[in-house]
Order: C-alpha cells, then structure tokens, then sequence
C-alpha cells in the first residue's frame, strides 16, 4: 500500500512540476509575442513578423511532447487574440498555427531533422497557411505574387527562431534532464 501512494504522491509532484514549467513557458511566448509588436520596428511587408512567441513552442516540442507544444501553441494564440487581436487575426493566426505545427511535428519525427529544419518549415508553411486563409476570406487572386516573399520570409525568420531554440535547447537540456520537469 505504501509503494501505491509513493508512486501516486511521486506522480503528482512530476506533473506539478511540468504543469509549472509548461506555464512559464507560456507567459515567456507571450512576452516575447508582445514585445516583438511593441519594439521592433514593423516589416514593410503586411503578414510578416520574425515569431518570437514560437520559440517556446518549438522548445516545448523538443522537451516534451507534441500534445503539450500543441496545447502551449493554441493557448498563446488565444490569449494574445483576447488581449490585442480580433475574430480575423485569429483566423490567420489557426491556420498558419495549425498547418505549421502539423509540418513541424512531422519533420521532428525524421532521423536526419534538425530544430532549424523543423522551424524553417513551419515558418514557411505558417506563412502559406495565411496566405491561403487570406485567399478564402479575401477571394483576392494575389497569392501566387505574395507566396515568393512569404516563402523567403518564413525561411529566414524560421532559421532565426531554429538558431535560437537550438541554443536554449542545448543549454537548458541537462537542466530539464536534471530536474525531471
């Protein structure tokens, strides 16, 4: 019986633990999202932003798993789209989200994929799933002139939170292994 609760009482504290880190991990993607909107300087191009937030998304796919990155990713979305956005930002928002995280869970999942590879393709695929949420909101025939900045943008915005999350990745993987978060 005493083996039962260790085990039960072990469990809990574990998942408190992930519960907090996931957390913080969500008000650092949303910090980071909102800083990005209030420093940088806005890209001439409409649609196209570097994606801070989606550094803690793609950290949280490599630390655990695709359903607490998948959760971490709507739950940023949503938040942000309560407190600065409205109902069409987050319908651009989703679909590039979806589309993106679904490639990204993908390519994680290969041998050879590294966590620039994996960010450059869902910033590329984030970036086509708007254009086609533009395309069926809009009815606007403009995609196929917008899609080659849109692709450069995604790979070089996703090569930039790749280089990022790589770095975070390597130096605070021995103290997530460490901690059990």
């Amino acid at each position: 019986m005493f083996a039962f609760w260790k085990n039960l009482c072990y469990n809990t504290i574990m998942s408190a633990k992930k519960t907090a880190a996931l957390g913080v991990l969500l008000c650092v993607a949303l910090i980071l999202s909102y800083l990005e909107n209030l420093l940088l300087p806005p890209i001439p191009v409409p649609g196209i932003k570097i994606g801070l937030g989606n550094l803690a998304v793609v950290t949280v796919l490599y630390f655990y798993s695709w359903k607490e990155a998948g959760v971490l990713n709507l739950m940023r979305i949503l938040i942000l789209t309560l407190l600065f956005g409205n109902a069409m930002g987050l319908a651009f928002s989703l679909t590039g989200a979806v589309l993106s995280f679904a490639v990204m869970c993908i390519i994680k999942r290969s041998k050879n994929s590294s966590v620039m590879l994996v960010s450059m393709a869902g910033g590329v695929v984030h970036n086509v799933g708007q254009l086609l949420a533009a395309l069926l909101f809009f009815s606007v025939n403009l995609f196929w002139y917008y899609l080659p900045v849109m692709l450069v943008a995604g790979l070089v915005t996703g090569a930039l939170i790749g280089l990022v999350a790589g770095v975070v990745i390597r130096r605070c993987g021995p103290f997530i292994k460490e901690t059990g978060i």
